[in-house]
């Protein structure tokens, strides 16, 4: 390889200012198109580290993460050196147009860098290489929002030479990440949605391949606060389940509890619209919240049918049909008993009067005792013993009929305390779980 300008790899400045040393560094400039090394087996290695200056937002949609950073990187160039004493300065800052850069992206970047251009590179005395530089990073991230809002996102930016094989080029961390994470959090600005919890990498360089690329990834973690989801999603849903549930106070024989769960559905149905632009938006998972507003949803409806129900028995006729024997078992022995509601026993006022009606029916007209009895009185008896037979069969019909309403609104009564023990149960399941999951979010 033929010898750069200053073939003793020295600047000579004329004079200890800063426009004899850029006059020096010109015949530097017309090697910018080759890597910077005198022989071409030699490695640039190149220090690379960043600082997360702010997180701009999440695209669960897209699966995309973005974020603003602070990159540096150095390199040397062994084409140039100076004295600092005879040239005036240790450093310059030139156009970066003038040098070689190394061709380091982040795999993960899905658009394009938006961020300020600068224009400049640091070149040292000892042929260091400064280059900083913002960067807008949009990248891919696998984003799981099942535990929305309280998830926690695990991101990855690989660092790597796009081009140049690891016999070029290789990637080395300049600083701890433990320094990269303590210095993003001091100087991050964004106090939005996401806060940053701690960076790590990871060297992918294959120690055994015969040409690879060189690649640093850094795994970024951070975590959604919560706080707005919790004040506007989930404590309004929480306090509208909680009247429907006190809802089942109201006696349906006397209070229209039903057109009041209406309205409650209403409302939760108009708050879920309101409120539909804060839940994600994604095609992979559904998020547990999702679920539950489903199921609050449900439980309501649910509530209401079962109110149409009890209303309907207990304004419909008596002459209903008897409840079939299977519900008899389930619901008015098994499910009685279990939210303590047992049967009740049949009315014995109605039982007595049946009872004495079929003895006087019974009994009949009484016999002629005397050989002599008026022929009227004996009419008279028999039309009596037919009233009262005639009586006897619409007291046992509305005793039958009576008994069957009392059976069904009896079924009725214990499907309500059984969807009242229901709501208490996923009230509480539900309250219990965003805890844990709020707690173990905050604990990582």
């Amino acid at each position: 390889m033929q010898a750069a300008p200053c073939s003793a790899f020295t600047v000579n400045c004329s004079e200890p200012n800063q426009p004899a040393l850029l006059e020096a560094l010109t015949p530097l400039f017309n090697l910018s198109s080759i890597r910077p090394v005198m022989n071409t087996s030699t490695c640039t290695n190149v220090s690379i580290f960043f600082i997360m200056y702010g997180i701009l937002g999440v695209d669960e949609k897209s699966q995309l993460l973005m974020t603003y950073l602070w990159l540096n990187y150095r390199w040397m160039n062994e084409f140039v050196s100076w004295d600092p004493t005879q040239c005036g300065s240790d450093r310059i800052a030139l156009p970066r147009n003038k040098f070689w850069v190394p061709d380091i992206v982040i795999n993960e970047f899905m658009d394009e860098n938006t961020a300020p251009e600068v224009p400049y590179v640091y070149l040292h005395s000892d042929g260091l290489v400064r280059d900083a530089l913002p960067a807008k990073v949009v990248s891919s991230c696998n984003l799981d929002i099942y535990t929305f809002p309280f998830d926690v996102q695990n991101c990855t930016f690989t660092f790597n030479s796009y081009l140049h094989y690891a016999s070029d080029i290789k990637i080395f961390l300049h600083r701890t990440v433990q320094s990269i994470t303590e210095r993003s959090k001091n100087v991050m600005t964004t106090m939005g949605e996401w806060e940053l919890l701690d960076i790590t990498f990871h060297d992918y360089m294959d120690k055994h391949g015969a040409e690879y690329i060189d690649e640093l990834a850094f795994h970024i973690r951070v975590r959604r606060r919560a706080t707005l989801y919790v004040v506007n999603l989930l404590i309004p849903s929480c306090f509208l389940i909680t009247v429907d549930l006190f809802s089942f106070l109201l006696p349906p024989q006397s209070v229209d509890r039903s057109s009041f769960k209406m309205t409650l559905i209403l409302g939760y149905t108009v708050f879920l619209l309101i409120m539909n632009d804060l839940l994600p938006i994604t095609g992979n998972t559904i998020p547990l919240i999702n679920v539950f507003f489903s199921l609050c949803l449900a439980l309501m409806v649910a509530s209401l049918l079962e109110t149409i129900l009890i209303t309907n028995l207990l304004c419909g006729s008596v002459k209903v049909s008897p409840v079939p024997h299977w519900i008899q078992v389930l619901v008015l022995q098994i499910l009685g008993f279990l939210v303590f509601l047992p049967r009740k026993a049949k009315h014995s006022d109605m039982e007595q009067s049946v009872a004495v009606i079929k003895l006087d029916t019974v009994e009949g007209p009484p016999q002629e005792k005397g050989p002599v009895v008026e022929n009227r009185v004996v009419q008279e008896l028999r039309s009596l013993a037919t009233d009262l037979r005639a009586l006897r069969l619409q007291v046992e019909q509305r005793l039958d009929g009576s008994q069957s309403s009392e059976d069904w609104i009896q079924v009725g009564f214990i499907i309500d305390r059984l969807l009242f023990g229901i709501y208490i149960l996923f009230i509480s399941v539900s309250f219990i779980t965003i805890i844990i999951i709020w707690n173990n979010s905050y604990s990582q």
